[in-house]
């Protein structure tokens, strides 16, 4: 068993409350294949024991989850805001910050409701008292570096899009109707009911539009 390992800011008011580990992964695909990353996340709770926490309650059904602008509600993240504002947290521990956010907003949040009710924020290498100025102005500039990272990445997957656009090599889902052939070019697909379902959708709408054509009788005939 691990001895704890005590620490100059965290107090007895802190240890009598419980931690709080919060785990997240971007998207499915992360969770799915970077396992790793999963187990060092999980591992905090260790760490917390090691900081002589003995109630630690590990929160990852965020996993999955963005935490980028505009993304589905994180119910684990809300869940942790809901518990530091009633007074039952000593820490919330995350392997790095960009797991606990990646808005500005999110973070500002969860800095906001800590420096209230006096709860501790930690990550694998450090512990930060939000009631001291020098941990508030660290803490600001790993949130902003953690949204910033963000946007750069996003920055440079569309370059790489728009790169691949212009040399033709950029494959995206097909429309309905469409394949791709040996070649990997697109074309109309061999499927007969697929071409005339979609021949009978178009001709339906120049017929309602008031606009049969001798093409569009036909076509509505022999998909009848």
């Amino acid at each position: 068993m691990n001895e704890r390992q005590p620490h100059s800011k965290i107090s007895l008011e802190h240890l009598q409350l419980k931690a709080i580990v919060y785990l997240r992964q971007s998207s499915p695909k992360q969770v799915n294949q970077n396992l790793e990353s999963q187990r060092l996340q999980y591992a905090m709770a260790e760490h917390a024991k090691q900081l002589g926490f003995t109630q630690v309650e590990t929160i990852d059904c965020d996993l999955g989850k963005s935490a980028s602008v505009g993304s589905p509600d994180r119910k684990g993240f809300d869940y942790v805001i809901s518990s530091v504002a009633q007074g039952e947290v000593g820490i919330v521990l995350g392997r790095e910050v960009s797991r606990l956010s990646r808005t500005d907003k999110d973070w500002c949040h969860l800095l906001e409701v800590c420096q209230i009710f006096n709860t501790l924020i930690g990550d694998e290498d450090h512990v930060y008292d939000l009631s001291q100025i020098d941990d508030q102005l660290v803490l600001g500039i790993k949130g902003t570096m953690s949204v910033v990272e963000l946007k750069v990445l996003k920055m440079r997957l569309l370059r790489g899009q728009e790169e691949k656009a212009r040399r033709g090599e950029m494959l995206k889902r097909l429309p309905t109707g469409y394949e791709r052939d040996m070649d990997g070019n697109a074309v109309i697909t061999a499927d007969t009911r697929v071409r005339e379902a979609i021949t009978l959708v178009f001709t339906t709408k120049d017929i309602l539009r008031g606009k049969p054509t001798n093409r569009t009788r036909r076509s509505f005939a022999v998909t009848i």
